[in-house]
Formats: C-alpha cells, sequence, structure tokens
C-alpha cells in the first residue's frame, strides 16, 4: 500500500448472516482508490466431506448453515439421488420436498426483509445505529415487526413438519423422503396459509412502495448493468426447486438458455483472487471480466417468462413495468423481487396442502443405474446453489465442489461497495457511522449468507481508523 493512501476497514459487515469486512483505500485527496468486500472465514467443506459415505451428504452439508441448510439439504439430496439412479421422485417424495423448500424461502425471505434489511428502508440509511434494528422496528412499527416474526415462524413450521426439525432436519434421503404429511400437521399449516398469503402480498406493496417512492434516490445507489443467472422450468416459468440454467445480459438478451445441471462446467468456471477466501464464478464465454453474473431474486424474477401463481405473476409484472419489461438492474430492487418470491412461496405451500399426494405412502424410488460423478442445482434464497459430487467404488465421497449462492454474487458485492465508496465516501472529510452504513446497505440488499461460502470460529469487533498519508491516525472508532 502506498504511503499516500488512507485505509477504511468496516469488519465485520453487520446485519448479514456470517463474517466479511469491506476495505477502502483512499488517495491523498479522500478520493476512493480501491474499495472491496473481504471474505474472511475459511470453509473447509469441500475438503472434510471426502471420505464420508455420500448417504450422509443431505445431513452433513447442511451444517454449512444454520439460516438456509434446507437449500444444501435439498440440493445435496438431488445429487445422490442422481448417483444411486433414482431421478424420478415419487408424486409424494417430490411434493415433500419441494413443500420444504418452498417453507424454507418464505422463513429466510421473512428473516431478511423483516428483521436485517427493515431497519433501513423503516428509518433510512442515516438513520442513529440505536435506532436502526429490529429493536427500533419492533418500537415503531410492532405489527410489523409481529408479521415478519409469524412469517418466519410458519415458514419454519413446514420445514418441521417436512424435514422433522426446524434447523438440520432428515427429511430428504437417497431417491426421496422419509416421511408424509399426516392430515394433523396438514391441517395445522392450512389454519394460517390465507393470513400468510395476505401478509406477503402487503409485504410486497411494501417493498414496491419503497421503491417507487424512493426511485431517484435508489437508481443509482450501488446499481450497475449486469448479467442474470437463474434456473428456469423448461416452459421459462420460474421454479426454485428444478429446471436448466438460464443467463441473460443486462439488457434481457440470452447468452445461454435450458443448460442441464450436468453441463455448468461447460458454461460456468471460477477465478481465485489471493484477497478473499470466496471464488468469483463467471461465465465461460464471456470470460472472467465480462462473464460475472448476478443471482437471487432480482435475476430469478428478471430471468423467468413468467410466474405460475396469480397473484406472484400480478406482482412480477408491475415490477417488470417499472424498466418497461427490460430487466431491472436496481440493486435495492432485490427486495421488492424478494417479496415476490415470499408470495410466490406462500402460494405454492397453499397449493400443496390440498394435494392429496403428500398423504401418500410410496416415499422412495428404487435405486436405479449407480453413477460415480452427478450435479444438482437448486435456487436457494440467496440465489442459484451448486452441488457437484464424484464418488468411489466404496462409496466414498472423491471430489466435492460447491458453488454457494453467495460466492456468485462475490463480483457483484464487489462492484456495489466500489460503487457506494465512489458516491458516498470520496471527498468526505470524517468518518461517519451513516456514511459507512450506506455501503452495508448495498451488501445487505444481496442478503449475502457469508457461513455458506466460508467458516471460521471465533467472534471479530467492528474497528475503523482513518490513516492520513503520514500514517497518523485522524480517526478510529471500535465496537465490541
Amino acid at each position: 500500500m502506498s504511503t499516500e493512501q488512507k485505509r477504511i476497514v468496516i469488519e465485520p459487515v453487520t446485519r448479514v448472516e456470517g463474517h466479511g469486512k469491506v476495505s477502502i483505500l483512499l488517495d491523498e485527496n479522500n478520493r476512493v482508490d480501491q474499495a472491496r468486500l473481504h471474505i474472511v472465514e475459511f470453509r473447509g467443506f469441500e475438503r472434510f466431506i471426502q471420505g464420508r459415505p455420500f448417504w450422509e451428504l443431505p445431513v452433513l452439508v447442511q451444517r454449512l448453515c444454520g439460516i438456509c441448510p434446507v437449500s444444501h439439504h435439498l440440493c445435496a439430496a438431488k445429487a445422490v439421488d442422481g448417483i444411486v439412479g433414482a431421478e424420478k421422485l415419487t408424486p409424494t417424495g417430490e411434493k415433500m420436498r419441494r413443500l420444504m423448500h418452498y417453507g424454507q424461502m418464505f422463513q429466510s425471505h421473512a428473516l431478511h426483509f423483516f428483521h436485517l434489511a427493515s431497519p433501513d428502508l423503516l428509518f433510512g440509511f442515516d438513520a442513529p445505529v440505536e435506532k436502526r434494528n429490529v429493536i427500533g422496528v419492533i418500537g415503531a412499527f410492532p405489527e410489523l415487526a409481529k408479521q415478519g416474526v409469524m412469517m418466519r415462524k410458519y415458514g419454519q413450521e413446514v420445514i418441521k413438519a417436512t424435514a422433522g426439525k426446524k434447523v438440520h432436519g432428515t427429511g430428504a434421503i437417497p431417491g426421496g423422503i422419509n416421511k408424509n404429511l399426516t392430515l394433523a400437521e396438514r391441517d395445522a399449516l392450512l389454519a394460517d396459509i390465507e393470513q400468510m398469503v395476505t401478509w406477503a402480498g402487503a409485504a410486497v406493496g411494501i417493498a414496491k412502495q419503497y421503491t417507487l417512492d424512493n426511485f431517484e434516490k435508489i437508481a443509482d445507489f450501488g446499481s450497475f448493468d449486469s448479467n442474470h443467472l437463474s434456473l428456469v422450468r423448461s416452459d421459462g416459468a420460474m421454479d426454485l426447486y428444478d429446471g436448466n440454467l438460464r443467463a441473460i445480459d443486462s439488457s434481457g438478451e440470452t447468452l445461454i438458455d435450458q443448460i442441464d445441471p450436468l453441463e455448468y462446467t461447460d458454461h460456468i468456471a471460477e477465478e481465485v483472487r489471493p484477497w478473499s477466501y470466496m471464488k468469483f464464478p463467471y461465465l465461460k464465454k464471456l470470460g472472467s471480466q465480462d462473464g460475472w453474473y448476478r443471482v437471487g431474486p432480482l435475476p430469478r424474477v428478471n430471468a423467468c417468462d413468467f410466474i405460475d401463481t396469480p397473484l406472484a405473476e400480478k406482482a412480477r409484472q408491475e415490477f417488470k413495468e417499472v424498466t418497461g419489461g427490460k430487466p431491472n438492474n436496481l440493486t435495492m430492487a432485490y427486495h421488492w423481487a424478494r417479496m415476490i418470491e415470499a408470495l410466490h412461496s406462500a402460494e405454492k405451500i397453499q397449493e400443496l396442502l390440498h394435494d392429496a399426494d403428500l398423504q401418500g405412502t410410496d416415499l422412495v424410488t428404487p435405486a436405479g443405474e449407480r453413477r460415480e460423478e452427478y450435479v444438482a442445482i437448486i435456487e436457494a434464497p440467496r440465489g442459484t446453489l451448486t452441488h457437484h459430487y464424484r464418488v468411489n467404488d466404496r462409496d466414498q465421497v472423491e471430489m466435492a465442489n460447491l458453488i454457494v449462492s453467495t460466492t456468485c454474487n462475490n463480483e457483484p458485492m464487489n462492484q456495489a461497495v466500489r460503487k457506494i465508496a465512489d458516491d458516498h465516501l470520496s471527498g468526505a472529510p470524517e468518518i461517519t457511522e451513516p456514511l459507512l452504513n450506506n455501503i452495508e446497505v448495498g451488501i445487505r440488499a444481496y442478503d449475502p449468507c457469508l457461513s455458506c461460502a466460508t467458516h471460521a470460529m471465533g467472534q471479530m469487533p467492528l474497528e475503523v481508523s482513518l490513516i492520513d498519508h503520514e500514517g497518523n491516525t485522524l480517526d478510529r472508532r471500535l465496537k465490541e
């Protein structure tokens, strides 16, 4: 680092899952020279699962996270299905897994929107830090806070009924599921589903109104043109559990479409950079410089042709109207798209609860042709999730590659950090917490799950220092 540069560090980034930090280098005129999001945890899952029996994977790899374990549980289960040759599940097996997955999407989106993001949206990015938190939301908007808690609770109950536990369940097994949905469980979930659909619809309204009311402010806030990647169904519909890969560019032109997950290595590569434990995926056809892409709610709503539930589809059409049918590249529009998906998930839960197949007793597809290698892709709450495994003739895992949703958003988050730093910190005479929070707001829009991408133990304080070009400390803040 040049002696003429000043370094600002935000560590850890707050109101996200996991640990990360931001470093910003300023020149002698306080202009941003470099801004990076560093993932400072190390993930060892791809290594220490080697040698384990492959049938342990659905239960083992979900320990990556306590927020979105269902996504890893189901993605690993889909991969194991392929290894044992049981890709075509029974109706009960597939629908129970889908119900579990929609419960996960619903609870995770509610957690992020109401608990983590809403303080910024309701009070403003520059509100006092003692107010800009979930306790502040409870005090100022008690009914809204209650809805958020109850929505997450409902999603967790769906997970418990399908996976056996709210966190780190065991419902998905090779070739299917280990339980059906009892009538008592179904009736308990049916009792509240109408309310959940109503609340989810209201949350879409909140996110939509925020976006429209603050459009001028957020249109350029950490925003940039980008490629978008997601799974879509064969007819182009949004499908959060299964499908093939589609990528579009910032104007909506198709880059790849209906790519089978087994062929992902033909189209996606990963770059390693020395300053982060998290890799940087990109589309091979565009190269690492231009081929990076966003994943998650915003790209999913942008890339699909339609959503197959009526209320969410109406919300999608309203979302697309803002940009004249073109992809929406606003970083803060992630929140609106996230609530559209929450509504879609509630509608799908309601639909599935009325399906008698959930009470079926044919739970597991018999094993077929054994494979040594398989790839499964699912849409986790935070975006496209890839699990790739190779096993030996002793049923042990030999190779694992996990491209986690947050990993896919690594470059976009870095782009957002740089743009917000350029726009809000360049030329600032001193460090202020509200200025730094602007950067965190941009990161939070992606709802990153840093524990899914990497792992570490221990606690890290927040320390931010401003140092002049002579090495003198001008300002320092510490938060334990």
